[in-house]
């Protein structure tokens, strides 16, 4: 008989659109972000639809946590690629040298915190504690920017060494390119009962690929087998909790870059497209194998939507939330209602098929959107018990006082327009500063930027 620990609660903890969100256009495959490159971003918009989202989820009952943005412009980063002088200095001879690096370092993609880490909770692990690995990001110099204060953030918030573990990020070479849980999906039962992971992956850095030995060709595949392997042992991870699968190739050249645009995993029910994977037939063999709750599978064939449709919608790329009844919510971004076919999918296939989704909200998250992240980019899943989350001491589980507070931090400190030249703008760089120096003391995570570490 498995062990059910009943005070499990799945939170959704998302991250804080930070206060350069911008539209650089930096991310090799993700359509949506290449297509709004150099358009004039809203930051505070952004942040406050993202606190909307979170809001109404918490209003709803669902667990609702909240992480913090990187410090940006990373101005290290530019003296360490040998820009010099005043901070002031640094921004314009980037600006007018190498453009394209002030715009990575200025960088906001940390919103989207599906990327943050991947998170094995305690009852999976021998341990019994919830383990968490920072993404290397590797594949892309903003992002490859993250991880270090990602790590910091995370310890800061689960502190506490009796509940829970923390890994370093895997070595930054193309070996082991790791991008978190954005490839990562845990299914099972209740979440308090173990659960198998199912780790998607787009090439093999070493020996001969999976399947019949294809890769992507138009856009780089982001994840190897061996970085999803390595978190997998890191967590302490068993082949009877586990499932590799190949993400198709078809789908990655078509811009589904992570596996979270192609397929969504909550408890038993799967729902993916059906060029999710290479091997279809034989991920949901070995996912059935394993699993102690019968998988439910909802596929959405090619026939029904398109390749093109499912990454223009993100409709994947939706949250699916448990209820105490037993039934599910989707909840998808505004674009799968304004596209005639992805809402016939939704009513006809997903919402009156054989399965536990019952409902589907639809949240405006347009300036997430536009970058190329939709409300599952946004969110990292954490299971925790009611003794692991209430041994998380910092201010991070939303409330409606805390969200009041942020509210009114954006409010203080974000900007309405932020264009690309604005990236060059030293005051641009000053108001980060305060904003996060502020956020950290409003979430009491204590100091975890570099300007606040000396």
């Amino acid at each position: 008989m498995s062990r059910v620990d009943e005070s499990v609660r799945e939170v959704n903890f998302d991250g804080l659109v930070g206060p350069t969100h911008n539209y650089a256009g930096l991310a090799a495959g993700n359509l949506a972000s290449k297509r709004h490159q150099g358009l004039t971003a809203n930051p505070k918009e952004g942040a406050l639809q993202g606190l909307a989202k979170m809001k109404s989820l918490m209003e709803a009952g669902y667990a609702q946590g909240v992480l913090p943005p990187q410090q940006r412009p990373d101005i290290g980063a530019l003296r360490e690629l040998g820009f010099g002088g005043s901070d002031r200095d640094v921004l314009a001879h980037a600006a007018d040298q190498a453009p394209e690096l002030l715009r990575a370092v200025c960088s906001a993609s940390s919103m989207w915190t599906a990327n943050a880490a991947t998170v094995t909770p305690s009852v999976d692990a021998p341990d019994r504690r919830a383990h968490f690995t920072p993404a290397n990001l590797q594949s892309s110099f903003h992002r490859f920017l993250e991880p270090e204060t990602t790590g910091r953030v995370l310890k800061a918030i689960f502190r506490n060494e009796r509940h829970f573990a923390h890994h370093p990020a895997l070595p930054a070479t193309p070996a082991f390119s790791d991008e978190g849980a954005a490839n990562h999906t845990r299914l099972g039962g209740e979440h308090g009962e173990p659960g198998v992971h199912l780790f998607v992956y787009g090439r093999r850095a070493f020996g001969s690929v999976a399947g019949d030995g294809r890769e992507p060709t138009r856009y780089p595949a982001r994840q190897t087998l061996e970085a999803s392997q390595a978190v997998a042992r890191q967590h302490g991870l068993t082949d009877a909790q586990t499932v590799f699968a190949q993400q198709h190739p078809d789908a990655i050249d078509a811009g589904v870059f992570h596996n979270d645009v192609i397929a969504v995993g909550n408890g038993p029910v799967l729902l993916y497209h059906e060029m999710a994977f290479l091997d279809e037939e034989s991920t949901l063999e070995a996912l059935r194998a394993r699993m102690e709750t019968p998988l439910i599978p909802v596929r959405v064939p090619v026939e029904a939507m398109s390749l093109d449709d499912a990454v223009g919608s993100y409709l994947f790329n939706s949250q699916l939330l448990s209820n105490p009844d037993g039934s599910m919510t989707l909840v998808v971004p505004g674009e799968c209602q304004a596209n005639e076919t992805v809402w016939r999918v939704i009513q006809d296939l997903i919402l009156a098929g054989h399965n536990p989704i019952g409902e589907v909200i639809v949240k405006d998250v347009k300036q997430s959107m536009q970058n190329g992240g939709g409300p599952a980019c946004l969110r990292l899943r954490v299971a925790l018990s009611s003794a692991e989350r209430e041994a998380i001491k910092a201010r991070v589980l939303l409330t409606p006082a805390l969200h009041e507070d942020l509210t009114a931090w954006v409010e203080r400190h974000y900007r309405d327009l932020l264009a690309p030249e604005d990236l060059a703008d030293p005051q641009l760089a000053s108001e980060s500063l305060t904003a996060l120096d502020e956020l950290t003391g409003l979430l009491e995570i204590g100091s975890v930027y570099p300007f606040q570490l000396g």
